[in-house]
């Protein structure tokens, strides 16, 4: 009722005005050359464009604003420059400048520039800005900018920039910058920056920088930087860094510290181990560093220091140090030994 009677109103004020377009049962432009004001289906309109909703947008260079989202909204090919507004919902198929939505905000291509949501913005494309979004953010391609979602934001592609989500945020593909959410922080690509989990944070590519897991910190290809997990810190690849679990730590390969309250290890091991219970190193792996717990069980090679109350070594190319020491590859009472041992 109260865009009928705009219409109306607007319609008695400007009588003599003459539309670009012949008029049509769908919309009517007050104004000529497409500059004015749109009221209904106007395919173009620079100026101020009112309709319900769209059904014919091409081009808008201004205010558009509406009532409902596209119908349907996946075939969706206008684009608005400057503020798409929605009473409660908007969209179009690309959308520059800035989008307002009381309900929502879409854009079946792309958004580029601020985006506010009372529910949620989202793109089938990619997600350029700022965007906000009461339930969550999204988009089926790259998002970039600052992103804050109550319940999450995911990007189908590339993750870049800051951002947080009540419960999650995730990257198909990669994932770059500050990112913080209530409970899990995920990428199937790679991680860069700093990403932070009350659960978890996991990747299944290679991280850089500082990830930090209440629970727990997972990393499947090589790391660089400090990982600290509540629970566990583990690194399938190489771990070049600081990997610091509350039960345990460790890394396939290893360049720098683990340290876990309960267990740490390492297969290729180059630095420093430190375990509340034990340090363990496979039958075929080796330790050239430290390793300081009760129970050091290197059955593989030692080369090192090896600190606790039992030390094992397969074969120890260094100095055990503990109330019993067993070096493999010495020879009879040389191999267990108390207090000290080393390779004779």
């Amino acid at each position: 009722m109260r865009l009928a009677l705009l219409t109306a109103a607007l319609l008695a004020a400007t009588a003599s005005a003459q539309p670009a377009d012949p008029p049509s049962s769908s919309g009517f432009l007050i104004g000529t050359d497409g500059v004015g004001i749109g009221i209904g289906d106007v395919p173009h309109v620079t100026g101020i464009r009112l309709n319900v909703r769209d059904r014919a947008l091409r081009r808008v260079v201004g205010l558009n604003a509406t009532v409902l989202a596209p119908k349907p909204l996946a075939d969706s090919v206008g684009r608005v420059t400057g503020l798409a507004l929605g009473l409660p919902l908007t969209g179009a198929a690309e959308v520059e400048g800035v989008a307002l939505g009381l309900g929502g905000v879409g854009a079946t291509d792309r958004l580029d520039g601020i985006a506010l949501g009372g529910l949620g913005v989202g793109a089938g494309g990619s997600l350029r800005g700022l965007s906000v979004g009461g339930i969550g953010v999204g988009a089926g391609g790259d998002v970039r900018g600052i992103s804050l979602g109550g319940i999450g934001v995911g990007a189908g592609g590339d993750l870049v920039g800051i951002g947080a989500g009540g419960i999650g945020v995730g990257a198909g593909g990669d994932m770059a910058g500050l990112w913080v959410s209530g409970v899990g922080v995920g990428a199937g690509g790679d991680v860069a920056g700093i990403a932070v989990g009350g659960v978890g944070v996991g990747t299944g590519g290679r991280a850089d920088g500082l990830l930090l897991g209440g629970v727990g910190v997972g990393v499947g290809g090589d790391f660089r930087g400090i990982g600290v997990g509540g629970l566990g810190a583990g690194v399938g690849g190489r771990a070049d860094g600081l990997l610091v679990g509350g039960l345990g730590a460790g890394a396939s390969t290893l360049r720098g510290v683990a340290i876990g309250g309960l267990g740490a290890g390492t297969a290729d091991g180059h630095g420093l181990l430190v375990a509340g219970a034990t340090v363990q190193v496979p039958h075929d792996g080796v330790l050239r560093g430290v390793a300081i717990s009760p129970y050091s069980n290197v059955r593989g090679e030692m080369r090192g220091l090896s600190i606790g109350i039992v030390n094992v070594a397969g074969s120890l190319h260094g100095v055990q140090i503990g109330l019993l020491n067993w070096a493999g590859n010495n020879r009879g009472w040389k191999r267990l030994l108390p207090f000290a041992n080393a390779h004779f």
